[in-house]
């Protein structure tokens, strides 16, 4: 049940950008943890079987717009630099609805869903204000974004106007301090509608410093022997604390208990190949880019006061499309109303734990382009195509070194998020597994935990994606270890012909050729729009 309010809830949806499954305390890692992001999880509900999109446009315009990318053309890859095209301007965006009801709608960071014309960048979509970049990527603290490996440009704003100031400030401290003040400076008779997708933890410009975070958070970790993962680790602490500083900045406001608070990855972590950033996504199968479960497995969770129903792992198949109308019914909105949505209306569910859901099946894709489709329906899993064979490995964790971990309990019993929402369980240890104990419970740990079972000799194949389409059982085989195509041949039809009935309402990718007009060398360095509409 919601607790009942007098005003519409604040909503506060946080995207990290590349996390993998196992970059997370809340999942069991402790290798790196996550204290603030895990008081959420601990006091919301966790998701546990929860699907995005295998890369990142696809994945932001699914939650943008409820669809399902292969409705919308975003179903192949990414938006690069000089390309012109973007998320269809028929499409109704989050803001735009949230906007109707009455909110206030503001984006700090990463957007990526086009700006070679202006009309396709935030604040002609129902945005208020804009603090952030439109590419894929950048370095971290001098915000130029590189393309094609010779295209280099600013890409850095404050609403439309390029921002050369912040030049050498970390980008994961300015989203933070940015999303601080808007809630700061928030009228509270106003709900507030703040869609913080941070640029943490993707890599920069992969020709110049792929893995940056401040030194103070890389010295966090002289138990990770491996630099880049070591790197990579301090990248994921600055995301956690900046989680921390918003959840503070909504207590110190007074508007904590009147918000709902989502936290979610836009696909798998590269533990390798594609914008590789050293994360990780122990024991799933693959890797970001790829329809593996490491993939398309996200890392979510909802948290706020006003559940009175909480703080349970939730088994229901969620998918990131979902959020728009769940978020839009929580808001006071009517879900039936928005038209041709592939998301369902979740708040039911998950405010009830009800046992029946509206979704029974996750497209995670049909690209027609790379020749790759998947489907979840029910408990089964079917893979066809190019689906990810060059990164279809399992890829271990990062070695650590626990005698030299330095991280203690009571450094994290005074983080943002435990002061502000508390927690039921710590231990008086300063070892890696106690610290996130303190964190998460007991319970929820078992029930996240991944069980694989043994790995089979012919694991790596026994599947041949190309060759025949390949079928797991998920609920008891979550690692993808074997493929039961052959023995289950009627259920191979059945998601065959599920695909089959989707792909006849798919709309072509609206990926477009490269326009040299957008280099930013045409441009004072800057990367902007380069066609007027």
């Amino acid at each position: 049940m919601l607790v009942q309010s007098a005003q519409k809830p604040n909503i506060i949806l946080i995207v990290a950008d590349d996390l993998g499954y196992d970059d997370v305390s809340f999942h069991g890692s402790n290798q790196i943890p996550t204290p603030n992001i895990d008081s959420l999880a601990n006091k919301g509900i966790l998701l546990n079987n929860y699907y995005v999109q295998p890369i990142c446009t696809p994945t932001r315009s699914a939650l943008m717009t409820g669809r399902h990318p292969i409705h919308t053309g975003m179903q192949h890859s990414v938006i690069v630099g000089d390309q012109p095209y973007g998320l269809p301007l028929t499409e109704t965006i989050m803001p735009q609805y949230f906007n109707k009801l009455g909110y206030s709608s503001h984006i700090v960071g990463k957007w990526h869903l086009g700006f070679f014309a202006k009309e396709y960048t935030p604040l002609y979509r129902g945005f208020k204000s804009h603090l952030g970049y439109w590419l894929g990527a950048e370095d971290y603290f001098d915000h130029t974004a590189e393309a094609n490996t010779n295209q280099y440009g600013l890409d850095f704003r404050a609403n439309m106007s390029v921002l050369s100031s912040e030049n050498g400030t970390y980008s994961t401290e300015l989203f933070t301090n940015e999303a601080v003040k808007l809630i700061t400076n928030q009228n509270v008779s106003e709900p507030l509608f703040l869609y913080l997708p941070f640029q943490a933890v993707h890599s920069g410009n992969l020709d110049e410093h792929p893995l940056q975070a401040p030194q103070e958070y890389i010295d966090r970790f002289p138990n990770i022997q491996n630099m880049n993962r070591r790197t990579f680790a301090g990248m994921v602490s600055a995301l956690d604390d900046g989680v921390g500083a918003v959840v503070e900045a909504l207590s110190t406001k007074g508007m904590l208990n009147n918000s709902i608070i989502v936290f979610t990855t836009d696909n798998g972590g590269p533990s390798n190949g594609f914008d590789g950033n050293a994360a990780s996504n122990f024991p799933l199968r693959g890797l970001k880019a790829t329809l593996w479960e490491g993939g398309v497995r996200g890392d979510g969770l909802i948290y706020s006061p006003l559940l009175q129903n909480s703080q349970y792992v939730s088994e229901h198949m969620m998918h990131v499309c979902d959020w728009l109308p769940t978020l839009y019914r929580a808001a006071g909105g009517d879900p039936t109303t928005m038209k041709n949505l592939d998301g369902y209306d979740m708040w039911d569910v998950l405010t009830n734990n009800q046992q029946n859901s509206p979704r029974k099946e996750i497209l995670h894709n049909i690209d027609p382009t790379s020749k790759q489709a998947a489907i979840r329906v029910g408990d089964y899993k079917l893979l066809s195509g190019e689906v990810g064979v060059t990164y279809a490995d399992w890829y271990p964790p990062y070695q650590v070194d626990e005698d030299s971990y330095n991280l203690h309990v009571d450094n994290y019993k005074g983080q943002h998020t435990y002061k502000n929402i508390g927690q039921s369980t710590y231990k008086n240890s300063g070892h890696s597994k106690d610290v996130v104990e303190m964190s998460i419970s007991e319970n929820k740990l078992k029930a996240v935990a991944v069980n694989c079972g043994p790995k089979p000799a012919n694991a790596s194949t026994n599947c041949r994606p190309l060759t025949s389409p390949c079928l797991y059982h998920i609920p008891s085989d979550p690692c993808e270890y074997n493929n039961i195509a052959d023995s289950n041949k009627d259920i191979v039809i059945q998601l065959l012909q599920r695909l089959q009935e989707l792909s006849y309402t798919m709309v072509p990718p609206g990926n477009k050729p490269e326009d040299p007009r957008g280099d930013p060398k045409y441009h004072n360095g800057i990367w902007q729009p380069w066609i007027n509409l």
